[in-house]
């Protein structure tokens, strides 16, 4: 299996559904449109989770990249 880098993972979730986690415990999910060199992250049809429910919806939102503790599939 070859080694993945962490932008080769980033790019497989490229206009798909991810959660992306920020410090403060803050979620939100949505679908990754784009994302930069500073890990800065673009959603749209974004919603704010809490314990995995959604408690409100963003629209497009921009994530910045040093807040950002992780990515995952949705």
């Amino acid at each position: 299996m070859p080694e993945r880098r962490p932008f080769d993972v980033l790019s497989i979730g490229l206009n798909n559904t991810v959660i992306v986690g920020m410090k403060g415990g803050y979620e939100f999910r949505g679908v990754m449109v784009a994302y930069d060199i500073h890990m800065n992250i673009a959603l749209e049809k974004a919603e704010q989770l809490i314990n995995g429910e959604v408690k409100r919806g963003v629209g497009t939102i921009l994530l910045r990249g040093d807040a950002v503790t992780y990515i995952s599939p949705a």
